[in-house]
C-alpha cells in the first residue's frame, strides 16, 4: 500500500454530540453493535454486552491507572502561570512533560506548585518541544501529585470533572497513564461479575496511554504519520488465558484500542503471546491483518484519528463510516465519556441478531 488518505476518514460531527460529563450509571451508555463482515447494525444498552459474550470467550481489559498528571504552577521569577502535564517518568525524579506556554519554559526555568510543596526545573528541551523536567519535593511524589494534580482530561472536554474516579476504570491498578482507556469506563464491578459467572475469561494487560493518543494526524498520506511510543506489559497469566482461548477456537475480545494494540504488539506471526513488556509504536490501519483480536469494544472516535483508522482496519472503512453516520443520526454520545460500539464477528452477529 503506497497511499492512505487522511480525508477518507473524515466525517462531520456536530459539537453537541461530544459527551462532556460521564453518565451516573457507567453501564447505562448506549451500545451500537456492528457486524464486521456485512456492516449490519443493531442498537442496545451497554449492560447488554454480557448477552453477546459466550462461555470460553476471553475479554481483554487494560488495567492502567490515570495519574492526576496536570499541574498548575507559577514561574519562580515572574509569577506567571504555567501548566505542566506529566507524560513519561524518567529516572532521578525527571519527567518528560508538555508545558504551556512553552516559550516561558526555557532551560533553567523554575516552577513552583502548591505553596512550594513541589517545585521543578526545566533541564532540557526534547524533540516535538516537550520538556525534560526535574522535580524537587519532600515526602512521596505520588501523594503530592494526588494532592496537587488534576486529571488530564482530553482537550475536547471543557466541563470540570466532579469525581476523579469517573475518569478511571473500576479495575484500574497500575499508575502511569496520561489518559484513560475509555472503552473500559462502561464496566461496573457487578457487570464484570456477571460476565465471569457466565464462563467468560477475563485477562488483564497494561498499556500506559500517552497523550499522543489525541495527537491529530497531520500528514495527508496517513502512512507517513509517526505513532507515539507507549509502554505495555503482559504477564504469564494473561498470556496463558489468551493463548488457551485461541487454541480452543473461542473469541478474543479487546476492550478498547489500547488492549488491541497491546496484544497485536506482543503476538508473534502465529498469534501466540508470551509474557513480555516493552514500548510499542504499532500503527494499525486498513490492510492490517489481525493476529490475535477477533472482536472489539470501543468508543466513538475523532474524525481522521488513528483510532478511527484502527477500527476501520477491523470492520472496513465503509462499514465504520456508515455506523458513525447512523450513530450521529441517532444522537449517540461521542468520545471519552460517550457511548460504545461493539465490532462483532459475523457468525456471532448472525446467530444473535437475525430474526
Amino acid at each position: 500500500m503506497e497511499e492512505l488518505l487522511k480525508k477518507d476518514f473524515y466525517f462531520d460531527l456536530p459539537e453537541e454530540l461530544i459527551a462532556q460529563d460521564p453518565l451516573e450509571d457507567r453501564s447505562a451508555s448506549r451500545l451500537l453493535v456492528l457486524d464486521q463482515e456485512t456492516g449490519a447494525l443493531s442498537h442496545h444498552i451497554f449492560k447488554e454486552i454480557k448477552d453477546y459474550l459466550e462461555p470460553g470467550d476471553c475479554l481483554v481489559l487494560n488495567n492502567t491507572k490515570v495519574i492526576p498528571a496536570r499541574l498548575i504552577g507559577t514561574k519562580k521569577d515572574t509569577g506567571a502561570t504555567i501548566e505542566v502535564l506529566l507524560l513519561k517518568r524518567k529516572e532521578n525524579d525527571c519527567w518528560e512533560c508538555l508545558v504551556k506556554p512553552g516559550k516561558k519554559a526555557r532551560v533553567g526555568a523554575e516552577i513552583v506548585f502548591g505553596d512550594g510543596l513541589l517545585s521543578c526545573k526545566v533541564v532540557d528541551i526534547l524533540e516535538e518541544g516537550n520538556r525534560l523536567i526535574q522535580f524537587q519535593y519532600e515526602g512521596i511524589f505520588e501523594e503530592i501529585l494526588d494532592q496537587l494534580g488534576e486529571m488530564p482530561l482530553p482537550p475536547y472536554i471543557t466541563h470540570k470533572l466532579q469525581d476523579k474516579d469517573r475518569y478511571q476504570t473500576v479495575y484500574a491498578k497500575y499508575k502511569g497513564s496520561a489518559a484513560a482507556p475509555t472503552a473500559g469506563l462502561h464496566f461496573t464491578q457487578d457487570l464484570l461479575k456477571e460476565i465471569e459467572q457466565k464462563g467468560v475469561r477475563i485477562a488483564y494487560v497494561t498499556l500506559h496511554v500517552g497523550l499522543g493518543t489525541f495527537r491529530p494526524v497531520k500528514e495527508e498520506n496517513v502512512l507517513n504519520h509517526h505513532m507515539h511510543s507507549e509502554f505495555y506489559q503482559i504477564d504469564a497469566q494473561a498470556a496463558e488465558l489468551i493463548n488457551r482461548t485461541k487454541a480452543e477456537g473461542k473469541r478474543v475480545i479487546c476492550v478498547g484500542t489500547t488492549s488491541c494494540r497491546t496484544l497485536e504488539s506482543a503476538a508473534d506471526e502465529q498469534g501466540h503471546i508470551s509474557p513480555c513488556s516493552g514500548n510499542t509504536e504499532i500503527f494499525i490501519y486498513p490492510g492490517y491483518r489481525f493476529k490475535v483480536l477477533d472482536a472489539l469494544i470501543t468508543n466513538f472516535h475523532l474524525p481522521e484519528s488513528t483510532l478511527v483508522m484502527l477500527v476501520s482496519a477491523l470492520a472496513g472503512r465503509e462499514h465504520v463510516l456508515h455506523a458513525y453516520e447512523e450513530a450521529i443520526k441517532e444522537r449517540y454520545r461521542f468520545f471519552s465519556f460517550g457511548d460504545a460500539m461493539f465490532l462483532d464477528t459475523h457468525d456471532h452477529f448472525v446467530r444473535h441478531f437475525q430474526p
